[in-house]
């Protein structure tokens, strides 16, 4: 079991998917202090907009131009600070030690690609 404790049934897990995205831009949302606008390509014309918190950890959000990572896709829209986000980038965030990392892959493996 995790650190919340929950324990999740993997039929409710199974119905989460995973794919890799190819972050296409990033822009800061204005007047908010943690988010980042992403525009991400999941392929085969598949470009979806993205709000998430990760500001705070790219003061230049054009360093993350051209990653490929790892996305929730079918996560229900929701409108944060005015703007739909249509899924959710995974990271790794240790508050203890402040460590954070975005869930990467290779450049070699294409946008769209289901994560299994």
């Amino acid at each position: 079991m995790g650190e919340e404790g929950g324990v999740v049934p993997y039929e409710q897990f199974a119905a989460l998917e995973f794919r890799v995205g190819r972050i296409e831009a990033a822009e800061v949302v204005p007047e908010a202090d943690k988010l980042l606008r992403l525009v991400v390509s999941f392929g085969s014309g598949d470009t979806r907009q993205i709000v998430s918190g990760i500001r705070p950890y790219f003061p230049d959000p054009s360093v993350l131009v051209g990653r490929h990572c790892v996305f929730a896709t079918n996560l229900a829209p929701r409108v944060i600070r005015g703007l739909e986000s249509q899924g959710m980038i995974l990271a790794a965030h240790n508050e203890e030690t402040g460590a954070f990392a975005l869930l990467e892959v290779p450049t070699n493996v294409p946008a769209g690609t289901r994560i299994n």
